[in-house]
C-alpha cells in the first residue's frame, strides 16, 4: 500500500458523516507505519473502543469504511474472514458497517469477522508450513496476500453497493 495522509483518510470514507470524519482518531503509530507491508489500513478508534476504520485502495482510488463492533459474544473461536488464518495469535471480532448512501440511511448494514486489531496483513505474510515435498512456500504466501486484498476490497465494495 502506498503511504497516505490524514486528509486523504478523512476524505475517503463512504459511510461516515462529515462530523464522524472530523472526529476520528488516527492510529497511535500512524507516523511510523510500514506501508510496504500493508494491504489496507485498519484500526480501532482510541476514543471510541467499539468503532473501527478500514481504508484500502479500490479500483485505483482510496476508499474508507467506518465499522462498529457488534454487540454480544461469540460462542466459539471464529476464523477471520479476511486473512483466513487458522492459527491466529489474536482474537477475531464481528464488525458491522453501515452501507453507503440511501441504503445506509435506511439502516442497512454489512457484517464481517475480522482480526481484533486488524493484524491481517502480518498474518497473511507469515511463512506457511510446508504442506508436502516441493511445496512452494513463497507462492503460497503470495496467494494468501492476494486473497486478503480480494477479501478486503470485496467487503468495501459490498458496503458501497
Amino acid at each position: 500500500m502506498l503511504p497516505i495522509t490524514d486528509a486523504q483518510i478523512r476524505a475517503s470514507f463512504i459511510n461516515a458523516s462529515v462530523r464522524e470524519r472530523a472526529t476520528l482518531s488516527l492510529p497511535a503509530d500512524f507516523a511510523e507505519l510500514d506501508w510496504e507491508r500493508r494491504d489496507f489500513l485498519g484500526w480501532r478508534d482510541r476514543k471510541l473502543p467499539n468503532v473501527a476504520y478500514v481504508v484500502a485502495p479500490v479500483g485505483g482510488e482510496l476508499v474508507g469504511v467506518m465499522l462498529k463492533r457488534a454487540e454480544g459474544r461469540l460462542r466459539s473461536r471464529p476464523q477471520c474472514s479476511w486473512c483466513e488464518d487458522v492459527h491466529l495469535p489474536n482474537d477475531v471480532l464481528f464488525f458491522v458497517a453501515r452501507r453507503a448512501g440511501a441504503a445506509g440511511r435506511k439502516g442497512d448494514t454489512v457484517g464481517t469477522l475480522v482480526c481484533a486489531d486488524f493484524q491481517c496483513s502480518a498474518n497473511a505474510r507469515k511463512r506457511p508450513p510446508v504442506a508436502y515435498l516441493g511445496f512452494d512456500v513463497e507462492a503460497a504466501r503470495d496467494r494468501r496476500v492476494e486473497a486478503l486484498r480480494d477479501h478486503v476490497v470485496g467487503f468495501i465494495r459490498e458496503v458501497a453497493e
